[in-house]
């Protein structure tokens, strides 16, 4: 549903079954702001990250000018994803709290100007920017390289720790065995 009058400048989308798109100037020029949820399987970049796609992000983004007028995308992304552990490759609990802010640039040599500053990031302004895959680069720039259980939680402990105590008693199966004779 968009609504185009001044006093209510909102995109609001229930139900992402269909792609959402907008036109980066015009949305940043009128203040515009765009919220709802997706549906972790419509990610479909994102799968290959997840060791499921259960689950809902939430999404909000706002079309702004900064302080000097230059026109801006604030994106903010909530939900959980299970991730799989490195270690034992069980399930992983990751908590999403995004915040990010996206310069619009025009063209690449001004993309490539901003890149130089790690401190700012930029995108290109485009007539026809689809918001899940908008939403799908900053998360998956911002996922964790190799995601690992705390040492004590992950699967792998319990297997190192049964060996452990194995290699310290490598006669204990004998042992048993000797009882049944």
């Amino acid at each position: 549903m968009i609504f185009d009058t001044q006093e209510q400048k909102i995109y609001h989308a229930r139900h992402m079954s269909t792609r959402i798109v907008i036109d980066t100037r015009d949305f940043v020029n009128f203040t515009r702001s765009l919220h709802g949820k997706i549906k972790l399987n419509e990610c479909i970049r994102l799968k290959d990250y997840l060791a499921d796609s259960q689950g809902n992000l939430e999404y909000i983004i706002n079309g702004i000018l900064d302080r000097n007028d230059k026109p801006m995308l604030q994106v903010s992304i909530k939900g959980e994803l299970n991730l799989n552990c490195q270690r034992c490759l069980g399930k992983l609990l990751h908590e999403l709290n995004l915040k990010s802010t996206l310069f619009l640039v025009e063209n690449e040599k001004e993309l490539s100007y901003l890149d130089e500053d790690e401190s700012v990031e930029g995108i290109l302004a485009t007539p026809d920017m689809d918001i899940i895959e908008l939403i799908e680069d900053e998360i998956i720039l911002n996922l964790p390289f190799s995601p690992r259980h705390k040492e004590n939680d992950c699967s792998t402990k319990k297997l190192t720790d049964n060996y452990t105590a194995e290699k310290k008693r490598p006669f204990a199966a004998l042992l048993e065995l000797k009882k049944l004779h």
